[in-house]
């Protein structure tokens, strides 16, 4: 009788376990921007937006909804944190310079990308 007992609750045990910690999957998209200057050094207080184009039906392109920014950090790094993959453009701006590049991001994977304005 203790032994049917015991695989009974070994039997529910292991399928809530099983079943409870299956379904929470890590699908955050990590972006680490980093802004340097063209000899390498990185920038402070350089401004990074990140933003998806999209076309339209009549062929232009605009702006998705799509965006953020931010300033970097005295190591002239950036992070970003997205629920869903995409593929952006970056522009990063310092002063009167600039630099572009883009990104693609996915599903529970972390993604560097060193832009270099001037």
């Amino acid at each position: 009788m203790k032994l049917k007992l015991f695989i009974a609750v070994l039997a529910i045990s292991t399928f809530v376990i099983a079943f409870s910690t299956s379904c929470k999957k890590n699908t955050d998209c990590k972006l680490t921007i980093y802004t340097v200057d063209s000899l390498g050094k990185p920038l402070s207080k350089a401004t990074v937006k990140l933003y998806a184009n999209v076309k339209t039906s009549t062929g232009a392109t605009v702006e998705a909804d799509l965006k953020a920014e931010s300033t970097s950090d005295a190591g002239g790094t950036n992070t970003f944190t997205f629920k869903l993959p995409a593929i952006l453009d970056i522009k990063a701006t310092y002063l009167t310079k600039s630099g572009v590049g883009i990104i693609k991001l996915e599903e529970g994977k972390s993604v560097e990308k060193t832009i270099i304005v001037k």
